[in-house]
């Protein structure tokens, strides 16, 4: 079933949204609105996305029809920015949960997978003014029928190609934000880390993690309270790494 505005204005009634067909980036609109004055839980979604925006500047597209790419505007705590990820990555684990997958796992710092394959990926953005937050733009991306290259299919997979059924990406959604602001409202409690590094696929593994360009080896050891990969070296040392300074380049033995 398609998307249309009128079908996701009353599924998510409440909640403000504004929907696009075709969409450069559903974060930079986002922004954009939350600039103007969007209230809590505003959300953006596209049915195409010519210019997402990953990590460390990467750019995706997201052809018509196909996903879900949606953008929420929070306003929270300030101390709390850093745990948003963990909310985003718990509520695509519980929506994939509900839609019966199996093997689903997460990968830090912002990565669903399904049986070692990419369905998910979260993008939190903060906004400020001054020393004042505005808000942050939470951008989720969840791969529902697309198809993929022989190569890329070694990597990545979706929901329907998982359960061999045919999805509402509507009511996917709706499932999605019932569960982020359930997450949501757990920012700041020991159990929202808790239940994120039980989610983790890589904790106890060697894993090699770019850390502004320098690869540093280690064993991937704990998640932190602010959501940095704690990594031991192989010379004992424990460092903490923040996700906008690194990047996984390998995980496994």
């Amino acid at each position: 079933m398609a998307l249309t505005d009128e079908r996701l204005q009353m599924a998510l009634l409440p909640r403000p949204v504004r929907f696009f067909e075709r969409v450069e980036s559903t974060n930079d609109e986002a922004v954009a609105w939350l600039q103007s004055g969007a209230e809590h839980g505003a959300v953006v979604v596209a049915d195409e996305q010519t210019a997402g925006r990953g990590r460390m500047g990467r750019t995706w597209h997201t052809p018509p029809g196909v996903a879900l790419a949606v953008s929420v505007i929070l306003k929270v705590n300030p101390a709390f920015i850093t745990q948003i990820n963990m909310a985003g990555t718990l509520a695509v684990c519980q929506m994939l949960d509900i839609a019966k997958l199996d093997n689903i796992a997460a990968k830090w710092p912002n990565d669903v997978l399904v049986n070692g394959k990419k369905i998910s990926g979260i993008l939190p953005e903060a906004t400020w003014e001054g020393d004042q937050l505005q808000g942050v733009v939470l951008g989720i991306g969840v791969n529902v029928r697309n198809t993929f290259s022989a190569d890329l299919a070694q990597q990545a997979t979706s929901i329907e190609a998982e359960t061999q059924r045919e999805q509402d990406r509507a009511a996917l959604l709706t499932v999605l934000l019932f569960h982020l602001e359930q997450q949501l409202g757990r920012l700041g409690t020991a159990a929202l880390c808790d239940d994120y590094k039980a989610r983790l696929s890589m904790l106890g593994q060697p894993v090699a993690v770019a850390v502004d360009g320098v690869p540093v080896h280690g064993i991937a050891s704990d998640i932190d309270e602010q959501g940095a990969l704690v990594l031991t070296k192989a010379d004992g040392e424990t460092i903490h790494v923040f996700a906008s300074d690194a990047t996984v380049l390998h995980q496994g033995a």
